[in-house]
This record gives C-alpha cells, sequence and structure tokens, in this order.
C-alpha cells in the first residue's frame, strides 16, 4: 500500500488484515518501488494523490515487471475524471473513491484477489475435527452427517470456524457475510448465529462453545475433550 494518509491508511490495514492478509505500506513511490523489486506482493494499494507525477512510474513498473494480472486499485477523490482515465491508461485495475467504506474496499479488494488468483478460491475441503466444510459447493459434513445449510448460514458458520477462538465484531460478521448489504439488521446477524449453533450442534459435549461476547459481537472456542 502506498499512502500517506495515516488515518486512510490505519482503515485499509484494519480492512486487509481483517479478512486474514498481511500489509507492507509506504509513505512514497521511490520505497515501495524498491520493495517491488526485491519481495513479491499479491496486490498493489495506492492512493493516487500521495504519489502524484510518480504514479505512472509505479504503475509502469507494475505492468512491465509483474504477471499481467496483477491487480492495482487506487484510490481517488470524488470528481476526478481526469486521474481516472489516467490511471487506467497507465494499467490500473479498479479504483475506489474517498471517502472509503469499509465493506466496498472489502468487496472490492476480495473481487480483484479473486480475480487474478482464482486457484487459491478453488479449496480443498477444510477439516475441523468432525466438521468438514467444502468452500467449492458449500456442503457441510459432521462425521458422515450432511449438514443442511443456506448460503449465508454455510458463509457464517466457516467464518468462525475459520476464527477459532476470536472474538469477532458484529461489524466484521455482517461486512463478511453481507458485503453487499448497506446495513443488515442486527435481528438478522442473531437469527442466523442461533440457526447455526442449533444445526452444528456447537456445545460443549460437541467440542465446540459459540459464545455471545457482550457489547462487541460473538467468538466460537474449541473446547478440550
Amino acid at each position: 500500500m502506498i499512502d500517506d494518509d495515516q488515518s486512510q491508511a490505519a482503515l485499509i490495514a484494519e480492512v486487509v488484515s481483517g479478512r486474514g492478509h498481511s500489509l507492507r505500506s509506504f509513505m512514497n513511490g521511490e520505497n515501495a518501488l524498491n520493495a517491488l523489486r526485491q519481495e513479491r506482493f499479491d496486490m498493489l494499494i495506492l492512493n493516487w494523490q500521495t504519489l502524484g507525477q510518480c504514479a505512472t512510474s509505479v504503475l509502469h513498473h507494475v505492468r512491465s515487471e509483474m504477471p499481467s494480472d496483477f491487480p492495482v486499485l487506487f484510490i481517488t477523490p470524488p470528481n476526478t475524471e481526469t486521474e481516472i482515465v489516467a490511471a487506467f491508461a497507465a494499467g490500473a485495475t479498479d479504483y475506489i473513491v474517498k471517502p472509503l467504506r469499509r465493506r466496498e474496499l472489502a468487496t472490492r479488494i476480495a473481487a480483484l484477489l479473486q480475480r487474478a488468483y482464482p486457484e487459491r478460491h478453488a479449496q480443498e475441503q477444510l477439516h475441523f475435527g468432525r466438521y468438514i466444510f467444502d468452500p467449492r459447493s458449500g456442503k457441510l459434513d459432521i462425521g458422515d452427517q450432511q449438514v443442511i445449510l443456506t448460503q449465508k448460514e454455510f458463509s457464517l458458520a466457516l467464518l468462525f470456524f475459520r476464527n477459532l477462538g476470536k472474538p469477532l465484531s458484529r461489524v466484521y460478521i455482517q461486512e463478511s457475510v453481507w458485503p453487499n448489504d448497506e446495513e443488515t439488521p442486527s435481528r438478522t446477524l442473531d437469527t442466523h448465529v442461533s440457526r447455526v449453533r442449533t444445526k452444528l450442534r456447537l456445545q460443549p459435549e460437541n467440542g465446540f462453545r459459540l459464545t455471545p461476547v457482550y457489547s462487541f459481537g460473538y467468538k466460537l472456542e474449541p473446547l478440550d475433550q
């Protein structure tokens, strides 16, 4: 990421790390270019205003030295059509307008990564004890018994298992499971959590406990048997 706006950079870092990715931050194009020459990255996020005239140089390097499908997301102020046209002409993949909105940013990043690295999203089955998730088909088995879930219930259950022992905020859950909804009613989230708890039998006797975290969200804990 290339961005000298500290508050904006902090927001981006929170969204990126919240989805399990690591992030390197640079204050200028020169430092970013040095890193791009020496290290491996999956994506570049840049603030067009931070780079100024250096923006085209950075994009030129990306397009000449990186894989052709390497994603570049640039941030631009509203009503800057000239900059948007220039960025696409220089090789940018997508753009997002300030002020940044968490859900939109998370959705755009996920879409760009999935498009650039489809093989990473064709995941094999994921095993968590007796719980077997198949992300490709949206199927879940507990041992040899299939559990019938809606798409949202499956996404929510997998989100909890991928974050075992970690408290997840309501905002993070909403952005992950309902990314395209501007606002998901609290009762919708709570209803889905209740259904997941019941259908997956997330109780101490089965080795897991799904509990609310007061004034924050929910946490799925693995229990010693």
